[in-house]
């Protein structure tokens, strides 16, 4: 499966706002409103620059992901607001989408040498996605939720 990152604009940042998780899920990730407040509010500090993107299968909508970055840096490369909409879980997308964030985030900044994300400790279907594909805990808490890593280099 080969799915396309393309960014949120004006002609289908409506369209993201409809992805939902299913209801389990609520707690574990914030909104696609919220991720994309981020942008505009930058609550990680101004030095934070945030590129949401809509996750498609061809022309079908079927997920959403950001990536944080602090510019000049090897390992503040993030993924955060990581959604397949519940309608399109269990179908393959996330594995499909992580390879195609990281490979975007490892093609734009060259000096990267980690990927960094946070996931909940209840949230075992994430955990365990994160961890098959190569996450690693830090051992580092934010909030409520574990960091993981991914060595890129």
């Amino acid at each position: 499966m080969k799915v396309q990152l393309k960014p949120v604009t004006r002609e289908n940042w409506e369209e993201a706002l409809k992805l939902s998780v299913e209801n389990g899920q609520t707690n574990f990730v914030p909104s696609v409103a919220v991720s994309l407040a981020k942008v505009y509010i930058k609550p990680d500090g101004d030095q934070v620059e945030y590129i949401p993107f809509a996750i498609y299968d061809n022309e079908r909508m079927v997920g959403f992901i950001m990536h944080a970055y602090e510019e000049n840096t090897t390992n503040m490369y993030w993924i955060n607001g990581f959604i397949i909409d519940d309608r399109c879980q269990r179908q393959g997308y996330g594995k499909a989408a992580l390879i195609a964030m990281t490979e975007w985030i490892v093609n734009r900044f060259q000096i990267c040498e980690e990927i960094r994300l946070t996931v909940y400790k209840d949230n075992k279907n994430a955990r365990d996605l994160y961890t098959k594909f190569g996450f690693i805990p830090t051992g580092e808490v934010y909030g409520e939720e574990d960091v993981m890593y991914l060595p890129i280099k």
